[in-house]
């Protein structure tokens, strides 16, 4: 399993190393704009890159939990790629709010359709591991079964 794992393990050390890296930009920014803790006040342009950091800090854990629930019970290849797609599009939407309001939306789109595909996955994963676990019954081979027949 170690060696399946390897590539969530990768996309895992990404995310983290991605959330320092928007980390950094609002410590950056703080000092830019003279911006001192716990004030998340100050000009348009920190708010939006702290904003940028927040919303994107809210939705690690849950990326990280669909990521290794669709790894684990589905595919860590599938799983994996969809990571770094969700990354790359949270990277985009970083910079875009970071520039204007309306520069996140596409990039947020994006990101949020791969989070309900790994949703979908995870869903569809673990209810086949649970039917062939608790129930005996192995879905896949019963459709790979049938589409032979065809």
């Amino acid at each position: 399993m170690m060696e399946e794992a390897v590539g969530l393990g990768a996309v895992t050390v990404l995310a983290v190393l991605e959330q320092a890296y928007f980390s950094l930009q609002v410590i950056s920014a703080r000092r830019k704009f003279s911006v001192s803790p716990p004030d998340t006040g100050g000009p348009p342009e920190f708010q939006r890159i702290f904003r940028a950091q927040v919303n994107c800090s809210e939705y690690f854990p849950l990326f990280i939990v669909l990521l290794w629930c669709s790894g684990v019970f589905l595919s860590p290849t599938l799983s994996s790629a969809c990571g770094l797609l969700y990354l790359y599009g949270r990277l985009r939407y970083f910079w875009g709010f970071c520039d204007s309001a309306e520069g996140r939306l596409a990039p947020l789109y994006f990101s949020t359709q791969i989070l309900w595909l790994l949703i979908g996955f995870s869903s569809i994963g673990v209810f086949l591991t649970f039917t062939r676990v608790y129930l005996d019954l192995d879905l896949l081979l019963g459709v790979a079964s049938a589409l032979h027949l065809l």
